[in-house]
């Protein structure tokens, strides 16, 4: 039986047995049993890990350890709202960080973490979207589009699954909503790139 750790790049946290590319940390959100409860996160610090970093071993959802939460791939990571751990992901946190700062400013981890907590969320803890024209779109957002999530490529608009993409659809024009928080958005209209699925280049 999956467990419920399969993040979507709407928010949802879904059963499913495809693990995906990579590992996210909120904190403790499964109770002993394993089971999720209400609670989506226990704190801002949102990360984006390797699934295999020293050879560390760790069962999942261990009571009192936090809940190991997976991504198709860090679109759908960013999608959700994390960001690149700074200790498994080195060399990618940089990349991050440096484009960060070109545009923000301040870029230590704290500060990206306060600030993405207040990009990614409504007051009512409902998942913040934006509008923006699908034409000024950077490659890894993620946006609605018929009512479903579509992933954002130079080839087009990949439909979503929670085990890979579907083929690109042509980019439409106008606005779209958009599921990934307006700060990364920018970052990645900066230059960085999140690491994609094999399915988005199928």
């Amino acid at each position: 039986m999956p467990r419920q750790n399969r993040v979507q790049p709407d928010g949802q946290i879904i059963a499913h047995p495809a693990r995906g590319l990579f590992m996210g940390n909120r904190g403790i959100l499964h109770d002993d049993a394993g089971q999720l409860g209400r609670a989506r996160w226990r704190h801002p610090h949102w990360i984006t890990c390797l699934t295999a970093f020293k050879g560390r071993q760790r069962p999942l959802m261990a009571p009192g350890r936090y809940t190991e939460l997976f991504f198709l791939d860090e679109a759908v990571a960013a999608a959700a709202g994390h960001r690149p751990c700074a200790e498994c992901r080195r060399a990618d946190w940089l990349r991050f960080r440096d484009r960060w700062a070109s545009l923000f400013g301040a870029a230590d981890a704290a500060s990206i973490d306060r600030a993405l907590h207040k990009a990614r969320l409504m007051p009512d803890r409902q998942q913040r979207r934006h509008m923006a024209a699908a034409e000024t779109l950077p490659e890894g957002a993620f946006v609605i589009w018929q009512d479903r999530p579509h992933l954002v490529t130079t080839r087009g608009l990949h439909p979503h699954r929670p085990a890979g993409y579907g083929p690109p659809r042509p980019r439409p024009q106008g606005m779209l909503e958009v599921l990934t928080p307006a700060p990364l958005v920018a970052v990645m209209a900066a230059g960085w790139r999140p690491l994609l699925h094999p399915s988005a280049e199928a």
